[in-house]
């Protein structure tokens, strides 16, 4: 007797069980299926053409509305986004809506060659309705780097994006190629339109409306910031994966509306004194007897890289302090640098760029436009970890660490004014005057 070799023969047993006998239903079924899908594919094949036969070849003719043989509820969902077009500011007549309900019909009698029409023709519509959601309007964004510049997506981009994430019947459901602030103001919308809404501040919902149309899907690895609203996001593989409040430009040093890619992280960063603080803060302590030394503050001879440390005795202050002549400025790295312990740059004219910070009272405040134009972070360190993939922790001194991020990343600054309350459609004051708000 050689009882190692019985669970072999037990193992081998059961896999052999399973496996259905010729003839069986099991076997039946499986054998029906195959020329089914093949059926399909076929007729596919042949309903298809240009761009949208093109990514059906990659699938291998496999279907993307079709489920069981059956259309999915993923298509009514999209015949509902179809006739409440005009929240996008589009026509609903553009969309043969009646025509593709026609083939939805025919397509239940589970014919192969009307099966495959609904669902051409359904990916169709989907692309054509993306592209023309997708497509860009001028509310004055400016682009730090062109790649970032919007275009309208082609039709297999479209589908290729709506093919990849596991759930096809939940990305329709929830809009995921379009960003999560455009959903949540598109809802908006819908309800605010029930409910009434003047001219004026329709058309200020549209303008918000527009600005979100330029953000990326959550699909995409990137940061939003809202100037408006004080708050900053981060997406990656269609989920949300952290937000914070940030304090923004006041409303005579505004954050721009700005795009741009995120590339380093600078540890231990100097604070370089804009030249109206200079002016206007540090000269007056200087000539009142204050010392550049108490204040952790170093004068420089230019701003160039190679500049020179220049000593402050050499300085005209009354000079400085009349706007007569300028000097540049810079704080020390150290715990109550402005910068705080990191600061992230994307390459832009406008010197923009994300930074610790360490006054945190004024994240606590519900208007949070204080800062000089640059967006200042509640949690700097839990973004840099997400941006490095690595904690921002340093035990050296060194001032202005230069760290490249791993991969670069897509930084949106908005501006949505819109919001909703227990009462509906609400906006927030415009503080930068962008839509004609209060103000």
């Amino acid at each position: 007797m050689r009882p190692s070799r019985i669970p072999h023969l037990v193992l081998f047993a059961t896999a052999a069980a399973s496996i259905p006998a010729a003839g069986s239903p099991a076997h039946a079924t499986q054998a029906q299926a195959a020329p089914a899908a093949d059926a399909l594919a076929s007729a596919i094949r042949e309903e298809a053409g240009g761009a949208v036969k093109r990514f059906y070849e990659e699938r291998q003719f496999r279907p993307l509305w079709v489920k069981g043989g059956r259309i999915g509820p993923q298509a009514d969902t999209l015949i509902g986004y179809l006739e409440t077009a005009r929240l996008d500011g589009l026509k609903p007549s553009s969309y043969d809506i009646d025509d593709l309900r026609e083939a939805i019909a025919a397509a239940r009698g589970g014919d192969p060659l009307a099966v495959a029409r609904a669902e051409v023709e359904l990916s169709e519509a989907f692309a054509r309705y993306v592209r023309d959601q997708r497509r860009p309007r001028d509310v004055d964004m400016d682009y730090a780097d062109s790649k970032l510049k919007p275009k309208k997506p082609k039709v297999e981009t479209v589908l290729r994006a709506a093919a990849f994430p596991k759930s096809f019947e939940g990305y329709v459901k929830d809009m995921g190629w379009m960003s999560q602030h455009y959903v949540r103001l598109r809802r908006l919308a819908a309800t605010a339109q029930k409910q009434g809404l003047s001219e004026a501040a329709a058309e200020r919902l549209r303008l918000n409306l527009d600005r979100a149309r330029l953000l990326p899907s959550p699909w995409t690895r990137h940061i939003v910031v809202d100037s408006s609203s004080g708050q900053l996001w981060y997406f990656e593989a269609g989920e949300q994966v952290g937000t914070m409040r940030v304090v923004v430009g006041a409303k005579e040093t505004q954050t721009p509306m700005l795009a741009g890619m995120l590339q380093w992280a600078i540890l231990n960063p100097y604070w370089n004194v804009p030249t109206y603080l200079a002016q206007n803060n540090i000269a007056p302590k200087v000539l009142s007897g204050r010392t550049l030394a108490s204040m952790r503050i170093e004068a420089l001879t230019d701003w160039s890289a190679d500049a020179q440390k220049l000593p402050a005795s050499s300085i005209d202050w009354a000079a400085v302090a009349s706007g007569n002549q300028e000097v540049r400025l810079r704080e020390l790295p150290g715990p109550a640098n402005s910068m705080g312990r990191v600061k992230f740059l994307f390459p832009n004219e406008q010197g923009i760029y994300l930074h610790d910070t360490p006054a945190r009272d004024l994240l606590k405040k519900n208007d949070r436009h204080f800062s000089n134009g640059c967006i200042r972070l509640e949690k700097a360190a839990e973004l840099g970890r997400w941006l490095l993939q690595k904690s921002i922790r340093t035990s050296s001194k060194t001032p202005e660490q230069a760290v490249p991020l791993p991969v670069q990343v897509p930084v949106y600054l908005t501006y949505i004014t819109a919001a909703a309350t227990e009462s509906g459609l609400a906006f927030r004051p415009d503080v930068y005057g962008r839509d004609g708000g209060d103000g």
